[in-house]
């Protein structure tokens, strides 16, 4: 109540936000010893990448974000808090990975619907990818609250780029299984894939996967980066089973991503070899045999052959000259 006009009492109404999105005091981040002041940013779940080592690989997006957002969803707070006390950044944190995220996510989940602005982030890199929040993400969006990604540092693509292998085609295949018969049958499977592969691996299993890599793809190419953009950055570039032996040979510590040639693409047989080799199966086993028998020797599609061995085997009956 406040005394108007004539002494006339007048209720009047405080402005509020809704609850959980109380506007902070200081909104800032300082780059280079100058502060920059932001606003608070649009409602909504905000996927933000952070630096995978050096922290001066972060975004000025980013910085903008984590300042102005409401809170800060992440891994480890104290891997976060170092980045922002590296900023003068002063959101909350909150914590949300593996071990806790079916009882925060419908905690974030419900500061969404309260109309908080959300930063996620993972310890490195771009989150979700082998980090946490795929169904943070899911369910927001599934509620219709507004998702954002702000791309940035990402240790699947630095190592891809400074590896010197193919990257028109690669497959991101994350951590190998720890144990050694469930490593064994993943590798058989990646085996059979016609890409570059990218792996995450941990020092203390490093030596062992590679050595099982080189027994299940054979003499690849390779690059084995570890610690990306840290300050004992190393990229080995070698054979599976050179690089293998090298792990082998001492301590190893770190994390790595580990970049594999794709399998050489065997050279496709002409039509007219193609032709040989089915006629001369042809009169010796049935037509479905003939066909099996070549799709084995050349890795041609059965289809394609099948089609090809009609045509051979019509031309057969009447006669028609080869």
């Amino acid at each position: 109540m406040t005394a108007g006009p004539g002494g006339a009492r007048v209720l009047t109404m405080r402005q509020t936000n809704p609850p959980g999105t109380e506007d902070r005091a200081q909104r800032r981040y300082v780059l280079a010893g100058h502060p920059n002041e932001v606003g608070r940013i649009a409602p909504g779940l905000h996927i933000v990448a952070t630096p995978i080592g050096n922290l001066g690989d972060i975004t000025l997006r980013a910085l903008a974000t984590l300042a102005g957002a409401d809170l800060i969803a992440c891994e480890d707070t104290r891997v976060t808090r170092k980045l922002l006390d590296r900023y003068a950044i002063a959101t909350p944190l909150t914590p949300y990975h593996d071990h806790n995220a079916a009882a925060a996510r419908p905690k974030l989940l419900r500061r969404l619907a309260e109309g908080a602005a959300i930063a996620l982030v993972s310890d490195a890199g771009t989150p979700l990818v082998s980090d946490p929040g795929y169904k943070l993400v899911h369910g927001a969006q599934e509620a219709g609250h507004v998702v954002t990604a702000l791309p940035g540092a990402s240790a699947v693509l630095t190592a891809l780029t400074v590896a010197g292998l193919p990257t028109d085609q690669f497959l991101f295949a994350g951590f190998l299984p720890p144990k050694q018969a469930a490593r064994r049958a993943r590798i058989a499977e990646l085996a059979r894939i016609p890409a570059t592969l990218v792996l995450f691996e941990t020092g203390p299993r490093v030596a062992a996967s590679l050595a099982d890599l080189a027994a299940g793809l054979g003499d690849r190419e390779a690059a084995l980066c570890r610690e990306l953009t840290k300050l004992h950055e190393e990229i080995r570039r070698g054979d599976l089973a050179s690089l293998a032996q090298g792990c082998a040979a001492g301590e190893v510590r770190g994390e790595f991503v580990l970049v594999i040639a794709p399998p050489m693409a065997a050279e496709r047989p002409s039509a007219g070899d193609t032709d040989s080799l089915l006629r001369w199966a042809l009169s010796r086993v049935s037509l479905k045999d003939a066909v099996g028998e070549v799709a084995v020797a050349t890795g041609l599609p059965r289809r394609e052959l099948y089609q090809r061995a009609l045509v051979l085997a019509k031309e057969e009956n009447r006669g028609a000259p080869r």
